[in-house]
């Protein structure tokens, strides 16, 4: 793609995720920023990334950004965790300069990282995440540039994100699968004062995570610390404000069945919700 064949007119923010979970934190962006435009795009076809190599990741993950080029977007917020450990980085850095250097890919890991030595006074976190985003070490290295004195430790949770997809987040089985990551966490550092849920899904699971997280460990959702991000973002660059058109409207594009997305995303949001079927 280039630059040349993408319109320079302003156009809506893009919020894409291999799935539901950044639909947690398009929520919250949409709470402080009501004004703005947005796209949302899911890749449910192809959900979820979290067991997929990098290159699968990343391939899909800029299918789905050109895509919001395409539709008009100067500003795509990858609001996935998976996405953003493997596919961040190569797209900001070897794709945008190529299809347009104006344009801006912004992931969830850096603004999460930044607000984490607030919450811990024992200076050790925990990160609950898809297996691809703790294999990535990227919450590891993005803690340490800022925070060099917190230890951080990761536990996978494959189950976690197929639960939310399948509207278990309320049954049994979610009980087990939750219970089970929080042991084996804290089990490893006991000393664990905060953690991280490091996967937009996961605030489907809160009341469960709740349930079995010992008080006293303060748990970390993304969605409003990457909306406080983003507003302060675009305060830094109003000439990427200038290129956001002010409809107060949203756009929902599903690669599944729409009807079955809008039902799900209807659930996550609490309010009805029209879905589109989008190719990538």
């Amino acid at each position: 793609m280039q630059a040349s064949r993408l319109s320079s007119a302003p156009g809506p923010i893009g919020v894409f995720d291999s799935g539901y979970g950044g639909l947690t934190v398009l929520s919250q962006i949409r709470a402080l920023m009501p004004q703005f435009d947005y796209i949302y795009l899911g890749d449910n076809a192809r959900a979820p990334y979290g067991n997929r190599s990098f290159e699968l990741v990343y391939e899909f993950t800029r299918q789905a950004v050109e895509r919001l080029f395409r539709m008009g977007c100067h500003l795509v917020i990858l609001a996935c965790n998976t996405a953003s450990a493997k596919a961040l980085r190569t797209i900001q850095q070897r794709d945008l300069p190529l299809i347009d250097p104006n344009r801006r890919v912004l992931g969830v890991i850096r603004p999460t990282a930044e607000c984490v030595g607030l919450f811990t006074h024992t200076r050790h976190v925990g990160i609950l995440a898809t297996p691809g985003t703790i294999r990535s070490h990227t919450y590891n290295l993005e803690i340490a540039k800022l925070f060099p004195d917190i230890h951080v430790e990761g536990e996978a949770c494959p189950m976690w994100v197929p639960l939310v997809e399948n509207r278990e987040w309320e049954s049994p089985g979610a009980d087990y699968f939750v219970k089970q990551h929080l042991t084996r966490l804290l089990t490893t550092d006991p000393l664990i004062d905060a953690i991280i849920l490091g996967c937009t899904h996961y605030p489907l699971l809160l009341p469960k995570i709740r349930q079995f997280t010992p008080s006293g460990i303060r748990l970390i959702p993304q969605g409003q610390y990457v909306a406080t991000s983003l507003h302060t973002y675009l305060g830094r660059h109003p000439e990427m404000m200038n290129r956001i058109t002010c409809g107060a409207s949203i756009r929902f594009l599903t690669t599944e069945q729409p009807d079955s997305f809008a039902q799900s995303a209807s659930i996550f949001l609490s309010h009805p919700v029209i879905a589109e079927h989008v190719t990538l």
